[in-house]
């Protein structure tokens, strides 16, 4: 199994349920540059990580990878055993996926949905930061007096993390979300989070 990742890109989520799920894997480096060549737009025509390789299966998109390799390795138990812990855990890789992770595309190229006009950004980065607070809050609420978002470790929870990570790069506040700051330490103190930060050069 093989995993095309770029350091610190919500491909991280994936390289951390590699490491909980404790079976072989092989990691892929990419470039900016590398992403946009023929030979990785043949496994991935949207030039975008994650691409998880099975054999001769080719899966992307972050939320479909995770997944895939919870249903893949159920004594994991990163995914649920019924159908209404399954719901929730992708409910909630739903909500990380759709909603926080989309809203932080208006932050990282705020001009390109400006037309780049760069005031204009500034203005789309504000209220995309400003709906980002909100959907934090959001989650914030669900940690308080639960160690994981579904009441224990899941792909979810993989994804949260590098969301977080994201927060922090881009300054966005996260002042009074103490369940997140709780969990994010949680987080940064597990030994497989700690291997794949490491491998990909963010510890």
């Amino acid at each position: 199994m093989k995993l095309y990742y770029f350091p610190g890109a919500c491909s991280l989520a994936a390289h951390i349920v590699l490491e909980w799920i404790g079976k072989p894997y092989e990691t892929i480096r990419l470039t900016r540059e590398q992403i946009k060549e023929a030979d990785y737009l043949a496994l991935n025509p949207l030039g975008a990580v994650p691409t998880l390789v099975d054999g001769d299966f080719v899966l992307t998109q972050s939320a479909a990878i995770l997944d895939y390799l919870a249903e893949l390795n159920p004594e994991a138990r990163l995914q649920g055993d019924t159908p209404r812990e399954r719901a929730e855990t992708r409910r909630w890789l739903g909500l990380c996926n759709s909603d926080l992770h989309k809203t932080f595309s208006l932050v990282f190229v705020p001009t390109f949905y400006s037309g780049g006009d760069e005031a204009l950004g500034k203005t789309v980065a504000d209220k995309a930061t400003e709906k980002l607070q909100g959907l934090f809050a959001i989650v914030n609420d669900r940690l308080r007096g639960r160690d994981w978002l579904t009441g224990r470790r899941s792909i979810a929870d993989a994804y949260l993390f590098v969301l977080l990570k994201w927060a922090d790069a881009k300054q966005v506040s996260l002042t009074g979300l103490d369940e997140l700051r709780a969990f994010q330490a949680r987080m940064w103190a597990d030994a497989g989070v700690r291997v794949a930060l490491k491998a990909q050069g963010l510890a």
